[in-house]
C-alpha cells in the first residue's frame, strides 16, 4: 500500500508550486502603521461561535504581538478544510487555520510542524501525529457524537432511562415511534453534509474501534477493509436505523442551525452531536429537559468516540512565520478566549493547569460527566471520519462518506454497498 505521506495529495502539491510567488503574509500600505506585519487566519463562525467571540480573541492575541496585524477570513460552510483547499489551489492559503484537518497539507509541505517545546502548555501534545509530527495545536477535546434527548418526549413514549444497550435502544426507538415521535433528529443538508454522518461516526466508534482501536491504520496498511464483517456490521445498523423509519429524511435538507433549531423544538426525542451542543442546549427554554448518553454499544460497556485537536495550524510558507505561532501560541493560551469557547462552544480544554468558568450550565455538566465516566472506564475510541493524523482517512474520502451517509438515510444504498463504495474510492486515493 502506498502511504499518504509521498506524493497522495497532487492538487496541494501544484498548489504550493503555483502559490509559492504570492504567500499570505504581507507587508502592506493598507496596515495601520508603516511596517507593520499582517497575517491572514482563516476562522469559521457558528452560531455559537459568532464574529464577536473571533473579534475579540484575535485582538486579545495581537496585543502580544506587536507589530502584528492579523486579518480575520471566514468560510463559506462547516466544511472548513475544503474551503482551505479551495484557498491553497488558488495561491491564497492563509498564514493560519483553526479547526482545519492538516492531513493532506502537512505531507504536501503546506503547514509548518509545532516542536515539542511549542507543545509543552498542552495535555495531550502529541495527539493525532502526521509521520511523527503535531501541525494542529491539541487545545481542545471534543466527544463527537454523544446523544442528546428531550426528557419530556422520553417519559411520554414511556421510557424511563436513557439506553444503556443497543436493543434497547432500538427498543426506545420502537416506543417513540409509536407515540409519533422521530427518534432521531439529523441534519446533512446543503453545505453542512457532515451531520448526516455522526450516527454512522456512533456505530464505528462502538461496533468497530471499541474492538479494534488501530483499525484505521490497519486499513492503511491493507490488513482490513471496509467490506469486511465489523465495519459493514457496523454500517448496516446505519442502515436499518434509517430503513425503520428511526431517521426522519428530513434531514437531508436541514443545515446545522435548522437541524439545531428542529431539536430544541421537540422535532424529534434524540440528537447525536458533538459536545458544543451543549452550550446552545444550556441556552434554550429547554435547558432543564436535556439529557445526554453515549451511543450504546450491544453489551452496555462505555465507547465514547472523542477527538482532540482543533486549534491552530500555520502555513509553513507564511511571510512571517515566527509571528504566526507566536499570535497561535497567545491566542490558544488566553485565558478570556478559553473561557469564551467554553461558554459559547462547551469545549472540554485540553490545557494544562485550566479550569473551567464557574456557573456552567447543566447540559455542559452532563455532557462533561459522561466524557470522564468514559475516561475512567477505559471507554474512549477514535471518532470516525474525525481522525486527522496517520490515523486518519485518505485526503478526499470525508466528503465522500458523507455523501454515502446521506444516500444511507435516503435509502439510496445499502451496507455492502456503502462500503463498496469507500474501499474503491480508497484505492483510487492510495494510487495517486
Amino acid at each position: 500500500m502506498k502511504r499518504l505521506a509521498r506524493a497522495s495529495f497532487p492538487v496541494l502539491i501544484a498548489a504550493l508550486a503555483a502559490g509559492a510567488c504570492s504567500p499570505a503574509g504581507t507587508d502592506t500600505g493598507g496596515s495601520r502603521e508603516p511596517g507593520t506585519k499582517e497575517i491572514t487566519f482563516l476562522t469559521f463562525e457558528t452560531p455559537n461561535l459568532d464574529a464577536a467571540y473571533w473579534d475579540d480573541a484575535i485582538a486579545r492575541a495581537e496585543k502580544k504581538v506587536p507589530g502584528l496585524k492579523v486579518k480575520k477570513l471566514v468560510a463559506p460552510s462547516i466544511d472548513r478544510t475544503g474551503y482551505a483547499k479551495q484557498l491553497l489551489a488558488s495561491g491564497q492559503f492563509p498564514d493560519l487555520l483553526v479547526s482545519v484537518s492538516p492531513v493532506g497539507f502537512a505531507e504536501a509541505g503546506a503547514m509548518a510542524a509545532w516542536t515539542d517545546q511549542e507543545l509543552e502548555p498542552f495535555t495531550f501534545p502529541q495527539s493525532n501525529p502526521i509521520g511523527g509530527k503535531i501541525y494542529q495545536l491539541p487545545y481542545n477535546t471534543q466527544p463527537i457524537p454523544l446523544v442528546y434527548y428531550s426528557k419530556t418526549l422520553f417519559t411520554k413514549a414511556g421510557i424511563t432511562a436513557p439506553p444503556k444497550t443497543y436493543q434497547e435502544l432500538l427498543d426506545a426507538c420502537e416506543k417513540l415511534k409509536a407515540q409519533n415521535i422521530d427518534p432521531f433528529v439529523l441534519g446533512g443538508g446543503g453545505k453542512d453534509a457532515v451531520a448526516s454522518s455522526y450516527l454512522w461516526t456512533a456505530l464505528v466508534g462502538t461496533d468497530v474501534y471499541k474492538k479494534t482501536p488501530d483499525w484505521m491504520s490497519q486499513r492503511r496498511a491493507g490488513k482490513v477493509s471496509f467490506n469486511d464483517a465489523d465495519f459493514k456490521g457496523a454500517t448496516d445498523k446505519f442502515v436499518q436505523l434509517a430503513k425503520k423509519g428511526y431517521i426522519d429524511k428530513a434531514a437531508l435538507s436541514r443545515d446545522y442551525a435548522n437541524t439545531e433549531k428542529a431539536f430544541l423544538a421537540g422535532k424529534g426525542a434524540m440528537y447525536p452531536m458533538g459536545s458544543w451542543f451543549a452550550t446552545a442546549g444550556d441556552r434554550s427554554p429547554m435547558k432543564d429537559d436535556i439529557g445526554v448518553f453515549a451511543f450504546p454499544t450491544d453489551d452496555g460497556s462505555p465507547a465514547v468516540p472523542a477527538y482532540t485537536g482543533g486549534g491552530m495550524s500555520v502555513s509553513a510558507k507564511s511571510k512571517h512565520l515566527k509571528e504566526a505561532k507566536e499570535f497561535a501560541l497567545a491566542f490558544q493560551q488566553d485565558k478570556a478566549t478559553l473561557d469564551a469557547v467554553v461558554k459559547g462552544d462547551g469545549a472540554i480544554i485540553a490545557m494544562k493547569g485550566y479550569t473551567p468558568p464557574t456557573g456552567m450550565g447543566p447540559v455542559y455538566g452532563a455532557t462533561v460527566t459522561v466524557y470522564q465516566d468514559a475516561v475512567k472506564n477505559n471507554g474512549i475510541v477514535n471518532s470516525f471520519l474525525v481522525e486527522t493524523g496517520d490515523d486518519a482517512l485518505l485526503p478526499g474520502l470525508v466528503e465522500k462518506s458523507y455523501a454515502l451517509a446521506q444516500d444511507i438515510i435516503a435509502g439510496l444504498k445499502n451496507a455492502d454497498q456503502a462500503t463498496k463504495a469507500l474501499d474503491e474510492d480508497w484505492a483510487k486515493a492510495d494510487s495517486k
